[in-house]
């Protein structure tokens, strides 16, 4: 059992959360430096799962009851027009954030997730909504942060709260923002040695077709 810094006790379920998708070893050893550090870098390549495990994290954290609510975050970056885009802000991310929710889907109940969905538990906040934001008893998830600018990247880190936990998940091969050096993440990896209890995690390890390493290689040559 855990305490806050209100003095009030936070309860864990007597049983482990019971995912439909149990994670390898390699995720397994992340997941723990993960839960160790206020702060972790997860990079790797196109396919080695850096969203599917901090979605495991963030939804381990919420389902026992260590935090209050799950933060998504994703850079709007589009590499080609989509034109406009009607609805809430909530319709406007969608189709942002829908790789971090089919995540969540394939881990959890997809009954359950709608629900704390619906009921704000889970939430998706547009980067330029940060500013003046603290993330308190949060797990807070940045995916595709290599097309997170350092302004933008400083602001979010800068938010951190009391029993928060972020995960920025990202691989600086796959900037997409037109200047490559103004990639937040790159700075944030070259830092991240002189900041305590901030840990990066590389997954190396491919959870799609072996086809997708075959591609990568040959691009990248």
């Amino acid at each position: 059992m855990n305490t806050n810094t209100n003095g009030s006790q936070k309860r864990k379920p007597k049983n482990p959360i019971k995912f439909k998708i149990q994670l390898t070893e390699e995720q397994k050893q992340g997941k723990a430096i993960i839960l160790d550090n206020k702060i972790t870098v997860v990079t790797g390549k196109a396919g080695s799962s850096k969203t599917f495990l901090c979605c495991n994290v963030a939804l381990d954290l919420l389902f026992t009851k260590q935090i209050e609510k799950i933060v998504i975050m994703r850079p709007m970056v589009s590499t080609e027009d989509i034109g406009h885009l009607p609805g809430d802000i909530n319709d406007k991310m969608q189709p942002w954030m829908t790789p971090i929710i089919e995540n969540m889907y394939d881990l959890y109940d997809k009954t359950k997730i709608e629900k704390e969905i619906v009921e704000g538990r889970i939430r998706i906040l547009p980067l330029q909504f940060t500013q003046g934001v603290t993330f308190r008893n949060s797990a807070v998830l940045v995916d595709e942060a290599q097309n997170c600018t350092k302004e933008q990247l400083k602001m979010i880190l800068t938010r951190t709260g009391i029993d928060s936990k972020i995960m920025i998940a990202g691989d600086p091969q796959q900037i997409q923002i037109k200047r490559k050096s103004d990639s937040g993440l790159s700075k944030l990896i070259d830092v991240a040695e002189k900041i305590d209890k901030l840990a990066i995690v590389h997954l190396t390890s491919n959870y799609r077709d072996p086809i997708v390493e075959q591609i990568i290689d040959e691009y990248d040559n």
